[in-house]
């Protein structure tokens, strides 16, 4: 099966053989997930097809598996950043684009609401939250992780870095300040302990 771009933002479908899809039920299918997700209502097949004016065939000739469906809604408005600059400051490059302001760390493209929803639909499925991490997370990653390795191939830092491991340290931090401590990122007092985290994280990254 290939894949294809439905209307919003992000969003990727299977196509399958058979007829041809009307591309026009797919953010028709995705804005009955998100309605529900918005709503805090149970998201199930019978719902999204009731809510969605649809039929059962016509949302899994778009979607494996109600999983896949409910992590490409939850997906919509987010974007893929852009490619890091490889040379210059590195580690400005870094700061500016993993704490330097609220936005690069936020939950873009969604409401507070929304990103709280997503929290708590993938803390309690353990297979949503891997196929949201397979088919969408990782791949907003690359950018940072990129650079992270053309560091390490400019001498900068350590030729033994785990680029993984060290990335995961400097946006688990603000990911703490959000679900763990419930501060909000644009707080000044949450700012600085950003910064600091970062400053610690770099000291063990450089050669």
């Amino acid at each position: 099966m290939t894949l294809t771009t439905a209307a919003p933002a992000g969003v990727a479908v299977r196509r399958g053989p058979g007829r041809p899809r009307d591309t026009d039920l797919d953010p028709q299918i995705i804005t009955a997930v998100l309605d529900l997700i918005d709503a805090e209502e149970e998201v199930t097949v019978s719902r999204v097809v009731e809510r969605g004016g649809v039929s059962r065939a016509a949302l899994y000739r778009r979607w494996p598996s109600l999983t896949t469906l409910i992590a490409a809604a939850l997906d919509v408005g987010r974007t893929v950043p852009p490619e890091l600059p490889l040379d210059g400051d590195l580690r400005e490059t870094l700061f500016t684009a993993l704490i330097g302001s609220p936005t690069s760390i936020d939950a873009s493209g969604y409401s507070e609401a929304r990103f709280r929803q997503r929290i708590r639909l993938v803390m309690a499925d353990r297979a949503l939250q891997r196929a949201y991490w397979e088919s969408h997370v990782s791949r907003r990653r690359g950018p940072v992780e990129r650079a992270l390795r053309a560091g390490v191939d400019r001498g900068i830092l350590r030729h033994d870095l785990d680029v993984e491991a060290a990335f995961d340290a400097i946006a688990g931090a603000a990911y703490y300040q959000s679900i763990v401590r419930g501060e909000p990122l644009e707080s000044a007092d949450t700012r600085s302990r950003l910064a600091a985290a970062f400053d610690i994280t770099w000291r063990g990254m450089v050669a």
